[in-house]
């Protein structure tokens, strides 16, 4: 793992700069296009020869032809349009790397529906939802563009996402070298797999992040389980709790006090996830997401109560696989995910940056070690998840800042040794 606490020591060599946010806003012009050529349904079958149309975004102000590069966002669980707007790293960094930015949609969110406004209605319509599929379609999209935009042809691209689009930009970097030089994978969890970690990290973090924010305060949200119980138990109690709450619908049974402690714990999670120096939303519809979590992306939490402010919770994959069925009618494969990216046996891979924020409760499934000299890990002290690859701010900690200059040094580098390798084949 590169330390941030040594790099402080050397860092003179690096330019470290922000913008304010609403100056950022006025340089953010990109035209949204749709690939018009063939995109399949299905890549890697013979028998449906159906097609959609992707989404994608394009901003080429800084972009030059000579010595130029390709930053490719490899797009995730949502709108395209909301991802574009929440990278500003991109944006922050376009001119200084010549760049063309391209933002791909997901299959299945935002505009990007393969069976159009059918694609959720019918579970074997959503046998196409997945990673394999996904990294198919920005294989496709990138020769496309390669293709057809005068002076792309022979420009180095990479790949970068944050959390499951930073999955995506490892993956991709692993399935379709030859395609992008390099990735930037923040906050990418891609050991939160098969046992791969302990199932209880994730909520350790996240009480840890609690713990350091004041006196108590992990302690009091663990304690806080019990007295809702005890409160729901009495006869007011559901009256009270949810006029104290102010909830939109009243509490009337046990189930509802249920919900409510997974809500209130959704919250807590929320918080310590996202948390960023400056105020954000994150708020937009996932219709997607909840079937990939019920076939290859199964990331196993748990919780004991003790070593965290959680009430008990194991992981039980007969119970997830049931419920699963019961709302989609399929049967999660929690062991494919490891199958077919190599789990932790990746160190034949190259060119990928792995970053995590200490207080991101994701970084406990991330690499937060180096495992080879060019498969690099940062863990940013004081960051939140992703928050690398938002704008610079003024009130960004000093560990992000220099993050961002690292990642720029090491893509520059991954550019440099692209055109090196170009005359030397010419």
């Amino acid at each position: 793992m590169f330390s941030l606490f040594f790099y402080l020591c050397i860092s003179q060599k690096l330019e470290i700069r922000y913008k304010d946010w609403t100056e950022i806003q006025t340089e953010c012009f990109w035209q949204e296009f749709i690939m018009d050529d063939m995109c399949f349904v299905d890549h890697f079958g013979f028998n449906i020869d159906r097609t959609f149309k992707q989404r994608y975004l394009i901003a080429d102000n800084y972009w030059k032809e000579d010595g130029g590069s390709i930053l490719f966002y490899t797009g995730n669980e949502g709108d395209i349009i909301w991802f574009c707007n929440n990278t500003g790293f991109m944006w922050d960094i376009a001119e200084e790397m010549k760049a063309m930015l391209v933002f791909a949609e997901h299959r299945y969110y935002g505009e990007s529906l393969p069976f159009g406004t059918d694609s959720f209605s019918d579970s074997r319509h959503l046998n196409f939802l997945t990673t394999e599929q996904a990294l198919a379609d920005f294989a496709k999209l990138i020769k496309y563009l390669k293709r057809t935009i005068p002076g792309a042809r022979n420009q180095p691209v990479i790949a970068l996402g944050g959390s499951y689009g930073g999955m995506l930009a490892a993956w991709f970097r692993m399935k379709y070298p030859h395609l992008v030089v390099g990735a930037l994978a923040s906050s990418a969890p891609i050991w939160q797999f098969n046992n791969l970690v302990p199932c209880d990290t994730f909520m350790k973090i996240v009480t840890t992040d609690f713990g350091r924010s004041g006196p108590n305060c992990s302690e009091s949200i663990r304690r806080s389980w019990d007295a809702i119980s005890r409160l729901a138990k009495k006869g007011p109690g559901l009256r009270w709790l949810s006029e104290a709450l102010h909830l939109c619908t009243p509490l009337t049974k046990w189930q509802d006090v249920q919900h409510l402690k997974d809500w209130i714990s959704e919250t807590w999670v929320n918080l310590a996830m996202v948390d960023y120096p400056y105020e954000s939303n994150f708020l937009q519809p996932l219709p997607a997401w909840p079937v990939k979590a019920c076939t290859e992306m199964v990331m196993p939490t748990c919780s004991d109560g003790v070593d965290d402010m959680f009430e008990p919770h194991s992981w039980n994959m007969k119970e997830y696989s049931d419920d699963c069925f019961k709302q989609w009618g399929v049967r999660p494969r929690p062991s494919w995910i490891p199958t077919m990216y190599g789990g932790k046996n990746i160190s034949s891979h190259t060119n990928i940056i792995f970053s995590n924020g200490e207080l991101d409760p994701w970084s406990g499934g991330g690499v937060t070690k180096d495992i080879t000299d060019t498969l690099l890990a940062i863990v940013i002290p004081n960051g939140a998840h992703h928050l690398d690859l938002r704008a610079s701010n003024a009130l960004d900690p000093v560990s992000v800042q220099l993050t961002r200059a690292l990642e720029v040094k090491y893509m520059k580098q991954w550019i440099s040794d692209f055109y090196v390798r170009l005359r030397k084949m010419n």
